[in-house]
């Protein structure tokens, strides 16, 4: 195990000469640190942790997360198969819609499947009865700080909404998925959904034998009150008798992820701009979606101010404005840090940039790349 954490920055000077950039880096003893907290919710409340693959699907770093996880959920076909494949242990399937295609792919090792409608536990229920089933419930509630992510908005496609439908087809249930929650880091609004989720489904709750309560829940968080939220889970689960699953994508890696690049080139138009070998709208789209900047460690208060920005032809591709404590030069390295989530599974070849190599620096330290990308891969992905 490391004794003394590094600097990222040191990482990736000491790595200079062997770790060509841009590439992602996934940092073991960073991400033990979320998944101790996984296992001591385990461990307090009862409650299951399924890494959400949507978010974070990097399976070279399967074998440590599986100690500490109790499987992975899907949002498709071919996600389910890779938790199979690549993770094991349990597998529940879910998906918005699935093709018959997807049923009859996803039966041979999906340990629960999850529909998001009624009307798709009615039709596939022939073919699936034989393994436990679930239904998405969408409680009309939610928190999400973005209407593009929020499943309780207008209009919402995301699980059943009617208590009188979803009660008639109980019999045919195992367990419901409520995921409602997306980047909530209040205990205090968490709560108040489960009591929502308590007093308005406890007739059907206290039918099951589990309930998924979703991810978006960043318990992980430093100084989250990891006790009151063991409490909170503890008692759902006595009060209706139920196993309780939690989805964690983000909360299982946050902080332990970064997308490392090199300064290619530095302009000036009214301020200083240093454009790297990697892009916002490839490698890290998420922030482009939603209007945000890359985040970097430790940036100091005062120092030399550079926009940073991509390379891609898009004229907003900025991954933000920061300070350093030096003046960038061509050749700088800059890492931009919580780049694990919703990044390499985002990844894509717009303007043919290159794909940044994928790299895990192992809990002893040493730094392993599992995957580079090449011409071919990019031709491969067209026709």
């Amino acid at each position: 195990m490391i004794t003394a954490e590094k600097t990222i920055q040191q990482i990736a000077e000491e790595n200079r000469a062997t770790v060509h950039t841009p590439y992602y880096l996934i940092d073991e003893s960073r991400l033990v640190k979320n998944l101790e907290k996984i296992k001591i919710i385990r461990e307090r409340s009862g409650a299951k942790s399924v890494l959400a693959l949507k978010c974070f699907s990097t399976w070279s770093v399967f074998d440590l997360m599986k100690t500490y996880m109790d499987g992975t959920t899907s949002s498709s076909l071919y996600e389910a198969r890779l938790g199979h494949e690549k993770f094991g242990k349990e597998v529940p399937a879910y998906s918005v819609v699935f093709s018959e295609e997807d049923i009859e792919g996803v039966l041979p090792f999906a340990t629960k499947i999850i529909f998001n409608s009624v009307s798709q536990l009615k039709q596939f229920y022939p073919q699936a009865k034989k393994t436990p089933l679930g239904l998405r419930v969408n409680p009309g509630v939610s928190h999400s700080d973005f209407d593009l992510a929020d499943p309780a908005r207008k209009c919402s496609r995301l699980g059943a909404t009617d208590i009188k439908e979803i009660e008639e087809v109980s019999d045919l249930l195992s367990g419901v998925m409520f995921h409602c929650n997306c980047e909530n880091d209040s205990f205090e609004k968490f709560s108040a959904l489960l009591d929502h989720i308590s007093k308005h489904y406890a007739p059907l709750l206290k039918k099951l034998d589990w309930v998924s309560l979703g991810g978006g829940i960043f318990f992980t968080k430093d100084g989250y009150p990891l006790d009151a939220f063991c409490d909170k889970l503890a008692e759902f689960s006595k009060r209706f008798d139920v196993q309780v699953y939690l989805e964690p994508g983000e909360a299982a890696i946050t902080r332990s992820g970064y997308l490392v690049t090199q300064v290619l080139d530095i302009v000036h138009n009214t301020m200083d701009i240093a454009i790297v070998d990697a892009a916002v709208e490839t490698h890290l789209l998420d922030l482009l979606i939603y209007r945000q900047d890359a985040k970097i460690e430790d940036a100091p208060k005062d120092g030399h101010t550079y926009m940073v920005a991509g390379r891609t032809c898009l004229a907003g591709d900025v991954f933000g404005t920061y300070k350093f404590k030096e003046k960038l030069q061509i050749g700088s390295l800059v890492p931009f840090a919580d780049a694990a989530g919703y990044t390499m599974v985002k990844k894509n070849w717009f303007n043919g940039v290159p794909m940044p190599s994928i790299v895990v620096r192992r809990l002893n330290g040493r730094v392993e790349i599992v995957k580079t990308f090449t011409y071919q891969d990019y031709l491969d992905s067209l026709s």
